[in-house]
């Protein structure tokens, strides 16, 4: 029977398949990284005071980066080239979700429309990460390999999450709701066909590395183009929502990043 936590164990144990799953998440929390040290540094001045909480965002997911690569290091193993049809982040950019990096990459301040994009960009796709992570904690929390990290970077995610609703929420009460509304909803329908494009792409990989066989490879394929299917009727709509964190989860990057442990 096919279930996640099926999945994620044969990913696990092969250390092709695994190689490659952590060189994809390695990848995508270093651009994630440098994407926030950039915008930290290009606040329009009348936002300047969500540099800390910017910053903070970047060092959580370089050190998520890090921590994929220690776990790649303690097998033996190397970080290998990140196929493109893999790169969720990549993707996102040339959907025209986000800060463009051209964008980033020049020495301009940038605006508080940009800001009320990034934001949006990151309550969706941090969404995505939360929920990823969620389930890896629910099946693999306690893995003697990789147990301490899911739990660890799943915490983040969820401070991540906390801290989109928290900003945006308040980016709203200032005038911005109908932009930040216009910007979640352009955000989440393209980041659902991003996400279904790149689950394909990574699901053919693995199976062409662990030989699945074409049946298997059929049903996870169907169940992708299920789960989109189901988001582009209205499943999306989880991913717009705006709501004040939990007490415990409210000024959730407001303080230093926390080290990465050893693994």
């Amino acid at each position: 029977m096919l279930s996640a936590r099926s999945l994620f164990q044969e990913i696990v144990e092969n250390d092709d398949s695994y190689q490659l799953f952590c060189s994809i998440a390695a990848s995508g929390e270093a651009q994630g990284g440098w994407e926030n040290a950039r915008i930290a540094a290009l606040l329009p001045e009348s936002m300047r005071d969500l540099a800390p909480k910017v910053t903070r965002h970047g060092a959580d997911e370089d050190k998520h980066g890090r921590i994929f690569n220690a776990l790649l290091k303690k097998r033996g193993l190397e970080p290998v080239a990140v196929p493109p049809e893999t790169d969720y982040t990549m993707l996102l950019e040339q959907r025209g979700i986000g800060l463009a990096h051209e964008k980033l990459r020049r020495d301009q301040r940038l605006t508080e429309e940009d800001v009320l994009v990034y934001l949006s960009h990151s309550r969706v796709t941090e969404q995505r990460a939360a929920d990823q992570m969620d389930m890896l904690v629910k099946y693999f929390g306690d893995h003697p390999e990789v147990g301490k990290a899911i739990r660890m970077i799943c915490n983040d995610e969820d401070n991540h999450l906390a801290y989109c609703h928290e900003e945006l929420l308040g980016l709203a009460y200032a005038g911005h709701g109908r932009t930040i509304q216009r910007t979640l909803r352009e955000c989440a329908l393209a980041e659902i066909g991003v996400y279904r494009d790149v689950s394909l792409a990574v699901m053919d990989h693995m199976g062409r590395v662990l030989k699945w066989p074409g049946a298997k490879r059929a049903a996870l394929a169907l169940g992708i183009r299920a789960m989109y299917g189901y988001e582009r009727a209205g499943g999306w709509r989880r991913m717009v929502d705006l709501r004040m964190p939990e007490p415990e989860r409210r000024n959730a990057l407001g303080g230093p990043a926390e080290p990465a442990p050893a693994f």
